[in-house]
């Protein structure tokens, strides 16, 4: 891939200036040419609002169309993106904001009072609006442009986008990705995945994300292909629209929340070419109820903020439950000693690590941070903890500040799980270590059911005589529901403080 993104966008643009780009739930389509026009529009009010390039641009909107040409147009001039959760308060902003120091930041209209007090005691220069239905000063002003604007030539090796970790452990990290690193992953998974310029994409993910805005759409522009693009996730918005896609990009809860649904039927999909499942791990429960209704097989792969996508299941061959498939073209993958650093023999778990052009190019502002993380010979440390199977395989087993330590014996909470899962009337589990006087730690086991006869001695009787003694949960806890982030991860830092003295007695 010698081009940026933005480049493969204007060329499709020009080659096919009527094919649609967007597709809007009520059917209303924004073409190519459409996008382009409007991304030289906001491109435009850009750099009258003072961003030049290499300036962050912050963006925390509601999901629109205009929303997602913001990342168009930053990329037309050059500027780094900063897409930021909608969820954040003030309070939490303030930190994403004096961090990232941007020149421009684009929040909603109903946002106005407080975030101009923030945004004057950071001495960010400029603001403007957008809301859900259209309305605020981004869209004023954009609509008196002109639709022609200058096209910076971006180098691969320059910032494209800063994307902010979690921080469930800690400060936030700033994840610094090179318009080389968005395009090379695009085009490996278009690539790997089969996709074309026939394909429809059906969208109900977070465009503040890895899997919505870069894996989702940046596969879109680099196959030429369209989006249907939905608001928020709605499982029957999509039951109403899957007859017009032929991809579904989502988390392990649409595919849940689908099977849920009675006219979630064969028969509604089987036009459909693709389901992806990412951003938390996919039961195999679930995995083998959606093959069994539909006759499709979902594709589960791995990947994170700093490095997009890692591995995946294959387009066509075996897609194993439980399994994130194979490293992708590219991409080299190791397990290695969490201790030592050194690389295990096959069937061993230790640390996922991994090298490609795919891998960030640091943290921002956290040269010693990065230096932790991203070892001299480009391998990145992911901090999730895998095993490589005979077939080559990839499996996570968990991330490794949830690994338990019990009596000093190693319990991968992923085991458990899939044990526990696989129980009938368990809807998911989640396994977490919890302070322990004798043994260090001891396992916990918290559970959603589907079947309201189930309590925990019949948890516990069946997974006895599965697992080693240290390895089987003390206590089983019953939730309605599993406590999750924005993107369907369950929150296990959560669990752990709120279960803290559980076994304390």
């Amino acid at each position: 891939m010698e081009q940026g993104l933005f480049s493969v966008f204007q060329r499709r643009a020009q080659q096919a200036p009527d094919a649609p780009f967007l597709i809007l739930p009520d059917l209303s389509i924004i073409t190519y040419a459409d996008a382009l026009a409007r991304s030289g529009q906001m491109a435009n009010l850009f750099r009258n609002s003072g961003v030049q390039v290499g300036d962050r641009v912050a963006v925390q909107v509601e999901k629109s169309a205009d929303a997602l040409i913001t990342y168009l147009a930053a990329m037309r001039i050059g500027a780094v993106y900063l897409p930021l959760n909608t969820a954040y308060t003030a309070a939490e902003l303030r930190f994403f904001l004096s961090d990232a120091a941007p020149v421009l930041f684009i929040h909603r209209p109903e946002d106005e009072a407080v975030m101009a007090d923030l945004c004057r005691d950071l001495n960010i220069a400029a603001r403007l609006t957008l809301g859900a239905a259209g309305e605020g000063s981004l869209p004023a002003g954009a609509n008196v442009q002109p639709v022609e604007a200058e096209v910076y030539p971006a180098a691969l090796e320059e910032l494209a986008a800063i994307l902010y970790t979690s921080g469930t452990t800690g400060r936030s990290k700033g994840a610094m990705l090179t318009h080389g690193n968005l395009a090379s992953n695009s085009a490996t998974l278009a690539d790997y995945w089969r996709f074309d310029e026939k394909d429809v994409l059906l969208h109900a993910l977070p465009i503040f994300h890895t899997h919505g805005l870069f894996v989702a759409t940046n596969i879109t522009i680099t196959a030429g292909s369209a989006i249907i693009l939905c608001p928020k996730f709605d499982v029957r918005e999509l039951v109403r629209l899957l007859p017009r896609a032929s991809v579904l990009m989502g988390v392990p809860t649409f595919y849940s929340r689908l099977l849920g649904e009675a006219d979630f039927t064969r028969d509604l999909v089987a036009h459909m070419r693709l389901f992806v499942s990412g951003s938390a791990p996919l039961s195999a429960e679930t995995h083998k109820e959606f093959s069994a209704r539909t006759g499709h097989a979902i594709l589960e792969r791995y990947g994170m903020t700093e490095t997009n996508m890692n591995t995946s299941n294959p387009y066509e061959g075996e897609r194993v439950p439980g399994s994130v498939g194979f490293p992708l073209p590219g991409v080299e993958l190791r397990i290695t000693h969490p201790e030592t650093g050194e690389e295990l023999p096959q069937g061993e778990v230790g640390l996922i690590e991994v090298r490609g052009p795919n891998v960030f190019k640091g943290y921002w502002q956290l040269p010693e941070k990065t230096a932790e993380e991203l070892r001299a010979n480009g391998f990145f440390i992911t901090g999730d903890m895998g095993v490589v199977d005979a077939r080559g395989y990839v499996s996570i087993v968990g991330r490794a500040k949830d690994l338990i330590i019990c009596g000093g014996f190693n319990v991968y909470p992923a085991e458990v799980e899939a044990l526990i899962d696989a129980i009938p009337g368990i809807a998911e589990s989640a396994v977490i270590g919890v302070p322990h006087k004798d043994m260090g730690e001891g396992v916990v086991a918290v559970v959603q059911a589907r079947d309201p006869e189930l309590d925990e001695a019949k948890v516990l009787a069946a997974l006895s005589g599965q697992l080693a003694r240290f390895k089987q949960p003390r206590r089983v806890i019953f939730l309605p529901e599993l406590p999750r982030n924005t993107m369907g991860k369950i929150q296990k830092k959560a669990l752990r403080e709120a279960y803290a003295d559980l076994l304390a007695g």
